[in-house]
């Protein structure tokens, strides 16, 4: 999916000839015919990339718009238009927070340039504005990169447990994002203003769990040399995210299930317990449910956590959150690495969003920081990501059904080449012919994940054009709404 640039203009004629110059270089476009419809689309759900901005306007004009959303903290970048000899009218908006300006009309190769460089400034300043508000303890919904339905229902349910004090435990897959999600919470409620402690559970040995959590006093112990303040009085006031909490061996899962219950701690050796005020987030990979009925977890603690479930989808379930994810990976890495990359051929966003990504976000981070190591060029290609479709055993089955799974085990002949195993084409469901539709869907998948994403090569081998494959693709629904540009290529700025 492609960044979505409002374009803002009150003049019919110049409004449609921005929207066509806007898709042609490769982005979605929403338009609105003056700056109160403008405000409104900026404030609503619709998630908006960038702005172009006509300055003079009957309802609310450019300046009162850019007034507006600096009151409302909307930091998306936004570039101005101006007729020859506006250039106060240009200061006075560059001043109120417009990040560039062009002259009407617009010349196509000016305004694509411009909206590049905005684009790209403004995803690295929102990954840096992402990581300092993470550290400081002040991360919000809003930061959590996603356009899926199913990830905003999580976080629309995260945000009502976020101005309470309830439990909540975060189920998932490993790299899903469960602490991105409990600072987020944290973020967002009254105990903002302090550090959100974490610990990793799983990381902790056996015997050091209860000093790490509750605190050991001076020669509680052999190596106790020194009092020790645990994670719970450290987050005294705030939260305690209890990451891998399944990992918790029993003897600590008893005091846990202690602290909880009577809002006290008893350090190792004190002689007295303490008062702790502790919001409790905790995270989990595992079954808890399969852990509790084989006697691995306990089931009171287990109900003491599980007051408000969250479950965090995995990223191949959510891939149309992949091309954002990139983008911002991307800026992050090239700042970090001093690399100018712009962009990521259609070819490889492709195969991302193949993949199966048992890793899930952090799997794809990791990807991205590889290629861009790897990168030579201004553009980001197959070969920046050798690893991935070698070592991902799951990438055929993402891509092609399963057979036996899904249509029994008819014995099929077919009398084709070799590399073309008739279990990646069922004929038949329940004796009768499929139809033809869901077999050439099931055709382009299979030569997808032959040809490991190079989308020419799957063109040609299907005989078909490049262009058509692409509308094929389309209208079977297997690629959503990401469209590469004349070149194949995906903007990624």
């Amino acid at each position: 999916m492609s960044e979505c640039v409002l374009v803002v203009d009150d003049d019919p004629v110049q409004r449609r000839l921005l929207e066509n110059m806007v898709q042609r270089f490769g982005y979605d476009v929403r338009v609105a015919e003056g700056g109160e419809e403008a405000a409104r689309l900026l404030s609503g759900d619709t998630r908006i990339d960038a702005v172009i901005l006509d300055l003079v306007m009957p309802d609310l004009d450019g300046l009162g718009l850019l007034s507006r959303m600096r009151r409302d903290g909307i930091t998306v970048p936004v570039i101005v238009q101006t007729a020859h000899g506006g250039i106060d009218n240009v200061v006075s908006a560059m001043r109120a927070g417009a990040v560039d300006f062009v002259v009407k009309p617009a010349a196509p190769e000016r305004l694509q340039v411009s909206l590049k460089n905005a684009l790209t400034t403004s995803a690295l300043a929102g990954e840096l504005q992402r990581l300092k508000r993470s550290q400081t303890g002040t991360l919000s919904f809003r930061d959590i990169i996603t356009r899926s339905p199913l990830m905003k229902a999580v976080l629309h349910q995260a945000e009502k447990a976020a101005s309470s004090a309830i439990p909540v435990l975060i189920e998932g897959e490993s790299g899903v994002g469960k602490e991105l999600v409990a600072r987020a919470i944290h973020g967002s409620g009254p105990r903002r203003a302090k550090p959100f402690v974490a610990v990793n559970c799983g990381a902790i040995p056996d015997t050091l769990v209860e000093s790490i959590l509750f605190g050991h006093e001076r020669g509680a112990f052999t190596g106790a040399t020194e009092k020790h303040v645990g994670k719970f009085a450290e987050a005294n006031g705030s939260t305690l995210f209890l990451d891998e909490v399944g990992e918790l061996p029993p003897a600590a899962q008893v005091k846990l299930l202690r602290a909880l219950q009577e809002g006290e701690i008893e350090p190792v050796g004190a002689r007295r317990s303490l008062p702790v005020d502790v919001r409790v987030i905790s995270a989990t990979n595992r079954d808890l449910v399969a852990d509790v009925k084989s006697g691995r977890f306990r089931q009171d603690l287990f109900y003491r956590l599980h007051v408000f479930p969250l479950s965090v989808p995995p990223l191949r379930e959510r891939t149309e959150d992949i091309p954002d994810l990139v983008r911002h990976f991307l800026a992050r890495f090239c700042a970090e690495e001093g690399k100018t990359i712009k962009t990521v051929s259609g070819d490889a966003m492709m195969l991302l969003r193949g993949l199966s990504w048992p890793g899930n976000v952090r799997q794809l981070e990791n990807a991205v920081f590889r290629a861009v190591v790897l990168a030579d060029g201004p553009e980001i290609g197959l070969n920046a990501f050798p690893q991935l479709a070698a070592r991902d055993d799951n990438l055929a089955a993402s891509l092609v059904p399963d057979h036996d799974a899904a249509y029994g085990s008819e014995s099929l002949t077919i009398d084709t080449a070799p590399a073309f195993h008739p279990d990646h084409l069922p004929l038949l469901r329940d004796r009768h012919l499929r139809p033809l539709d869901e077999l050439e869907a099931d055709i382009i998948r299979y030569a997808i994940a032959h040809y490991r994403g190079q989308m020419s090569e799957v063109a040609r081998r299907l005989r078909i054009g490049r262009s058509t494959l692409y509308r094929k693709l389309e209208g079977l629904g297997l690629s959503d709404q990401d469209k590469p540009d004349a070149s194949g290529s995906v903007a990624v700025e």
